[in-house]
């Protein structure tokens, strides 16, 4: 006699429970070869991996980090980026130790550098933990996101773990094996292939870019968002440079302007900032609406409880 299902049974078994039927079965020697067919089209790499398929990566690689965020409710993101190579004071010391004791001048010098650039590396810290511990008292939280690798991005991460918070990590697959740091939270540690996508997933949740001294890739990322910003393709998001002598430096702003290359007051497209406190004063300046305190915090809501 027909059994009448509940309303909300599946009419079809799911995909996940066809691969786990399929993982478990045996196919006939003749199906099992490498030139075989017979596997499902989404549990086989080498048909998902092929050339044509590269709109259907794409779209993967777009959904994966945006369902995941979604699911665990991320919805506004605080960027910080830099260079993989500064390192912290500690290891930077011991560069430099390591050099005096070598010998080695030009060694030397190089380790001298790299520990005034050290300073980078702890303000990073401080401003993530900053902004993780402010939003354990805010309606809406920010989370802090890097590329996920070392250096600055890794102090990032490890400021958010300090202050007992959750951030994300959007490595990318590199010649050099960038390996993501120890600091991001397991769940939001993302890996990319294209680095459009991963650039995209920076800007999607983000009301603030957060830009420490860095090389090509810091450089690319940061003129990609000002020139969205500019022409008007994104919302209006602060722009921070960390250290105004390494950017004046690096880049003539005046010179674009005065050869027209930029408009005057493109140039307000950022602000620089020299300490993790004023950078985060400079957010809750530009964001008074967004980064409001839970009302229970206000002096309104003390009131009323």
């Amino acid at each position: 006699m027909f059994k009448r299902q509940q309303p909300l049974t599946r009419n079809f078994p799911s995909a996940k429970e066809s691969a786990e039927v399929q993982a478990h079965v045996v196919p006939e020697p003749r199906y099992d070869g490498p030139e075989s067919a017979y596997k499902l089209a989404f549990t086989d790499n080498d048909f998902l991996l092929r050339e044509e398929l590269r709109p259907v990566r794409m779209q993967l690689e777009l959904l994966k980090p945006e369902l995941v965020q979604q699911e665990q409710d991320i919805k506004a993101t605080v960027v910080i980026f830099g260079s993989a190579r500064i390192l912290s004071e500690h290891a930077a010391k011991a560069a430099v130790a390591q050099a005096k004791a070598a010998g080695d001048p030009h060694a030397l010098k190089r380790a001298e550098v790299g520990l005034s650039m050290s300073r980078y590396y702890e303000e990073a810290r401080r401003f993530a933990r900053l902004v993780t511990e402010a939003s354990t008292r805010r309606a809406e939280p920010l989370y802090v996101v890097t590329g996920g690798g070392p250096g600055i991005m890794e102090a990032g991460n490890r400021g958010a773990y300090e202050a007992g918070g959750k951030s994300i990590g959007l490595n990318i697959v590199l010649p050099h094996e960038q390996h993501p740091n120890p600091y991001i939270t397991p769940e939001l540690c993302f890996q990319f292939h294209y680095f459009g996508l991963r650039k995209m997933h920076f800007l999607m949740r983000s009301v603030a870019l957060v830009c420490f001294p860095g090389g090509f890739g810091t450089l690319d990322e940061l003129f990609e968002t000002m020139t969205l910003i500019q022409t008007g393709k994104c919302r209006h998001r602060p722009i921070l440079l960390f250290g105004r002598e390494f950017w004046t430096r690096l880049i003539n702003f005046e010179l674009l302007i005065e050869t027209g290359m930029i408009s005057p007051g493109d140039e307000k497209l950022f602000h620089f900032v020299e300490s993790a406190e004023e950078a985060w004063a400079l957010l809750e300046r530009e964001y008074e609406q967004t980064l409001a305190l839970d009302p229970a915090e206000t002096p309104q809501g003390k009131k009323q409880r």
